[in-house]
């Protein structure tokens, strides 16, 4: 008997699940009668989430599924229109069909957990950008999907660095974590999303597609707001991002039928100022 490899799952675990996830709204897109009991080759798995075919990636496979069958939750949840407390694996069992000429694994037979199987069934999961298995990061993997939860399809969503970070569960010093995030908004290769971080800790998710649909409206003639502007408009609104208001006031200038502007920098100033009398607490 081979002994169990010990530990909880990891974020990259968790890759066996959406493809898992995937396959299964697959087949209910088709019609078919959604089952928990998913078989699954175990090459497909590793191409769709971006890993090699090398014999320790198959080796790697059986230690996430010892560690997705050996974790468990307690947890409150609502999950197709039900409420439970109760314990759970992240997968109820699993069983492999290994090569007996190479070893490497063929086939995974894995049976999810209820609670997972009901979010499924009830549609209640995100689907994925592609991209996201090219994050190597944790804490990048882990962004992204609080982004693609609270964001989604919206323009645009703002959250507090430190709440930020409790969503992640990350465990650094919000020194470390606030460097982490300016590098991921520097490096600007979330999918789906642009990520900035203000001067008060801030951080603000733009959704990609809106910021294109935008770009095209404006056109290529649109003025470039002076760099002191943007000092300014902090001044005027205090506590809001000047950038999500700039994307409004560009907004509103598209829907006015693009009126000249005579002096782009006040009147950015001016819409700033009129939005924060409206709504003085944002």
């Amino acid at each position: 008997m081979v002994p169990s490899v010990k530990g909880l799952a990891t974020i990259y675990d968790k890759d066996i699940l959406i493809y898992c996830v995937s396959q299964l709204i697959a087949k209910m897109n088709e019609g078919a009668t959604p089952s928990p009991y998913i078989r699954i080759v175990a090459k497909d798995l590793l191409v769709f989430v971006n890993r090699s075919l090398g014999g320790k990636d198959y080796d790697a496979l059986v230690e996430a599924l010892e560690r997705l069958d050996g974790t468990r939750i307690r947890t409150n949840i609502k999950t197709g229109g039900e409420e439970t407390f109760e314990g759970f694996g992240l997968i109820d069992s699993f069983k492999l069909r290994r090569s007996e000429k190479t070893g490497r694994i063929l086939e995974i037979a894995v049976k999810l957990s209820d609670w997972v199987f009901r979010s499924i069934a009830a549609k209640e999961v995100l689907t994925l950008h592609r991209d996201y298995f090219r994050l190597r990061k944790p804490i990048e993997r882990r962004v992204y999907e609080i982004a693609r939860k609270h964001c989604g399809k919206q323009d645009s969503w703002k959250i507090s660095l430190d709440a930020l970070q409790l969503k992640c569960g990350s465990r650094a010093p919000l020194k470390g974590f606030r460097h982490d995030v300016r590098q991921l908004a520097k490096g600007d290769h979330l999918p789906d999303y642009q990520v900035s971080v203000d001067e008060d800790d801030f951080v603000t998710f733009r959704n990609r597609n809106a910021v294109k649909a935008l770009s095209w409206q404006l056109g290529s003639d649109f003025p470039q707001l002076d760099a002191e502007t943007y000092h300014d408009a902090r001044v005027v609104a205090p506590g809001y991002d000047v950038y999500y208001l700039e994307r409004e006031w560009q907004r509103w200038w598209c829907e006015s039928g693009k009126p000249v502007l005579y002096d782009p920098d006040k009147a950015f100033i001016s819409f700033c100022k009129s939005r924060h009398e409206r709504s003085p607490h944002p």
